[in-house]
């Protein structure tokens, strides 16, 4: 038998020490980094609390402010010489005298309930006059029964408008304006304490009328903004980005770490003056009968780190232009397919190293994903991830989230970028993904890029992975819709989600802004088992219809799949379409933005444009698609947009993008200050006779070209031809529209008249000129 030994390699003195330096070094500067790290957040908390308290100040300043100048308006009209002149029709003098003795006042006048000298100005004079401001300050005080107060440009110069009905025995005789300087305001936003590298502004709409500190944090200040008691201001607030710790951890936790760091550095440095007696580790000798070759089998081999032996063979990987994927997929505006025959998690990983690729060239990092309710959507999103992270970008999964969500994550974390993954409206073996790309909403070639980029095998690959990381951000977007609106009495809603991802947070953020919720079918459910989706077909509101007058609630709310549109209808049955429920934001919002742009799109009412005009706005008709209109926005700087499908885009106290949930919070926020009810205040909007969106199968599956032959061919007389998108064909008492659906293979029609008559014959014209072109198209009219 041999006597094996085996020793250890023992380390020199000078290796020793060499070794303990090493470690003590390597713990100083991991030290030095959590250090500066938990200053650095440390710094960040103390800012940002810093800068909610000048908010604070600002906020609570102004509105004091406004108390007292309300409250000299109600003094000033109380005066006996004011009253008397009101009494006698003597408007002018009321205006003179309603300015005597009052401070800072540059001029007052009183008009007639009817305010046809204030618009009799404007006409003269312009809009260059500042009318427009005046005018938005009266109306809104004559609809509100309250004192209001407006920022108006004149000439270049701001000034406050005050205004405020003028009763005599309950009844509206008059209402009175006065001009303050805007220097009122401007005194108490200074006095608020301002930390370094901060931002505040006082807005209006979305106009920031004062600012102060680092100008290029605007964009993110909605996020900690926060109303002015008694008006339509609000003080917006920013930080930069916060610095986040190693690890996910706080100050106070890499403070810690440091320290135990520098601990465990100067132990290393003094450890060779510690003695400490060590026997010698030896192997234990073999049994008497263990062979030579056994015993060395059972010495200990050092394990090799993978690292070191890991082969990536880039050569395994398939190039993109070998994969079978269908480029009928990437549609106008996003991108969508049957899951198991156009659409995998391959393919999702495929579509996601491609975003990402263009995330990377534009140099982007981050991006939030969010999924809707289908059964289909963890698959995807997983591949979707997958893809994100070998181009290298960083991902925010906040899993179930209804697309607005997701929008808003973009915004609210600082990401700048997003995709949900939804098939939207669709039945439930569709899926699809919404994107955007820093900021802009991928659309038409930006969308087709998409494909040629992984056709072509156009893919950036990155040295090292991207992160990944779950956040919940649900009760960030209820505190963001919470804080901007609050009815101003409770209304009794029902609310139907058809099963899909806004069952859960649609309820929570009406019952935050102080609705009373019924939930009909807001169990998340990607079968969709008690009906589709699709608040634009009517069917799918039977059940929503009969539970609102079953338990005689205000209205009924219907958002769709993602929760990215809004349906409504009233306890009397009454299906209020989208270009309606346009009206009524559109006079909302001009209200307090006389001239905004309002879009909406091909395939609402003829009555919409009038009544924009009325109210003081500019209409502006174009193409049907989410994407397609957010572009028009950003192109026109619109404060508003609709689409007869119900997407709703607002831009005024909001982010510009379509959000269902939101446009809910802003209807009960209308319709709770009307006197009369919601029933009234919806029946009071133009109606005509009008049919929902009538869908029908496009010949040969080919919606495009059958609707380009429709147009080449087609000839109405008398009418006024659009091919912004499809046709749409106006008389004076109606119009009739022909498009295709960029999203399922049919023909989208509809038709709207003054009365049936007119509606009969506008139908019957495109019935004759559809069925000469295609005898056997089945049309439902």
């Amino acid at each position: 038998m041999v006597d094996l030994k085996i020793e250890r390699p023992q380390l020199s003195a000078e290796q020793g020490r060499f070794l303990r330096l090493l470690v003590a070094g390597a713990c100083v500067l991991l030290a030095a980094w959590f250090a500066w790290s938990g200053w650095q957040q440390h710094r960040d908390d103390s800012r940002r609390a810093g800068i909610e308290q000048a908010r604070d100040e600002a906020v609570a300043s102004i509105a004091s402010m406004l108390k007292a100048e309300y409250g000299r308006m109600e003094t000033q009209l109380a005066k006996p010489d004011v009253r008397n002149a009101v009494a006698d029709g003597d408007l002018v003098n009321a205006g003179v005298r309603l300015a005597e003795g009052w401070k800072d006042v540059d001029g007052a006048r009183v008009f007639a309930p009817s305010l046809e000298s204030a618009y009799a100005v404007l006409t003269a004079k312009g809009a260059q006059s500042g009318g427009y401001g005046r005018l938005a300050a009266l109306e809104a005080a004559i609809a509100q029964n309250r004192p209001v107060a407006w920022i108006v440009g004149d000439a270049g110069k701001a000034h406050i408008e005050l205004a405020a009905p003028v009763h005599r025995d309950d009844a509206l005789v008059a209402v009175a304006a006065v001009r303050l300087p805007i220097a009122k305001i401007n005194a108490s936003f200074q006095e608020a304490s301002l930390p370094g590298a901060t931002y505040l502004a006082l807005r209006q709409g979305s106009h920031s009328v004062i600012e102060r500190g680092d100008t290029a944090l605007n964009n993110g200040a909605e996020s900690l903004a926060r109303k002015i008691d008694g008006s339509e201001w609000r003080v917006a607030a920013a930080v930069p980005d916060a610095a986040g710790g190693p690890f996910g951890l706080e100050a106070l936790g890499c403070f810690v770490v440091a320290l135990v760091l520098l601990l465990v550095a100067a132990f290393a440095s003094v450890a060779h003056k510690v003695r400490l007696g060590r026997k010698p580790v030896d192997v234990d000798e073999p049994e008497a009968d263990q062979t030579l070759a056994e015993a060395t089998l059972a010495v200990p081999v050092p394990a090799v780190e993978a690292a070191a032996v890991a082969v990536v063979d880039r050569d395994a990987k398939a190039p993109a232009g070998d994969v079978a994927i269908d480029s009928g997929i990437f549609r106008a505006y996003d991108i969508r397919g049957i899951v198991g025959q156009t659409l995998d998690a391959g393919i999702a990983e495929l579509i996601g190293h491609a975003v990402g690729s263009l995330m990377h060239e534009q140099g982007h990092e981050d991006i939030v994903v969010g999924r809707d309710g289908r059964l289909s959507g963890p698959e995807l999103t997983e591949g979707l991830v997958k893809g994100l992270r070998k181009a290298g970008r960083n991902v925010i999964d906040i899993g179930l989230a209804p697309t607005p969500l997701t929008y808003f994550g973009a915004y609210h974390l600082r990401a700048g970028s997003c995709v949900s993954v939804t098939g939207s409206h669709n039945p439930p073996d569709y899926n699809g993904f919404k994107i955007v790309v820093g900021g802009e909403t991928l659309s038409g070639d930006a969308i087709t890029d998409l494909y040629a980029r992984i056709a072509e095998d156009r893919l950036h690959d990155a040295p090292t992975l991207g992160r990944v990381e779950q956040r919940d951000i649900n009760d960030d977007y209820i505190e963001r819709v919470s804080s901007d609106v609050q009815i101003e009495r409770p209304l009794r809603v029902v609310v139907d989600a058809g099963n899909g991802v806004a069952g859960e947070l649609g309820p929570r953020v009406l019952e935050a802004i102080g609705a009373e919720v019924t939930p009909l079918y807001c169990e998340i459910d990607g079968t969709f088992p008690n009906h589709h989706p699709d608040p634009s077909e009517p069917h799918n509101l039977a059940d929503l219809i009969q539970m609102v007058q079953r338990l005689d609630a205000d209205l009924g709310i219907a958002f769709d799949g993602d929760g990215d549109r809004l349906g409504v209808v009233t306890r009397d049955g009454q299906n209020i379409f989208p270009d309606r429920l346009l009206m009524l934001f559109a006079t909302d919002v001009l209200e307090r933005n006389p001239g905004a742009v309002i879009i909406f799109d091909v395939k609402c009412t003829g009555r919409l444009p009038g009544h924009i005009l009325r109210h003081g706005g500019s209409p502006l008709m174009w193409k049907t698609g989410h994407s397609l209109i957010k572009g028009k926005m950003r192109e026109t700087d619109a404060e508003l947009a609709g689409e007869m499908s119900g997407h709703f885009f607002f831009k005024e106290r909001w982010y510009g993008f379509d959000d269902g949930i939101y446009a809910a919070a802003r209807l009960l926020e209308i319709l709770a200050m009307h006197p009369e009810g919601p029933a009234q205040a919806l029946a009071e909007l133009p109606d005509g006779v009008s049919t929902p969106e009538i869908k029908v199968d496009a010949p040969d599956g080919n919606p495009h070209a059958f609707v380009d032959r429709f147009r080449e061919n087609a000839h109405f007389e008398g009418a006024r031809l659009s091919t912004i998108d499809g046709l749409r064909v106006d008389w004076p008492d109606g119009w009739g529209l022909v498009r295709a659906s960029n999203t399922t293979p049919i023909l989208v029609m509809r038709f709207d008249a003054d009365s049936k008559d007119a509606l009969k014959r506008i139908q019957a014209a495109f019935r004759e000129q559809l069925l000469a072109l295609k005898p056997d198209l089945k049309l439902p009219f």
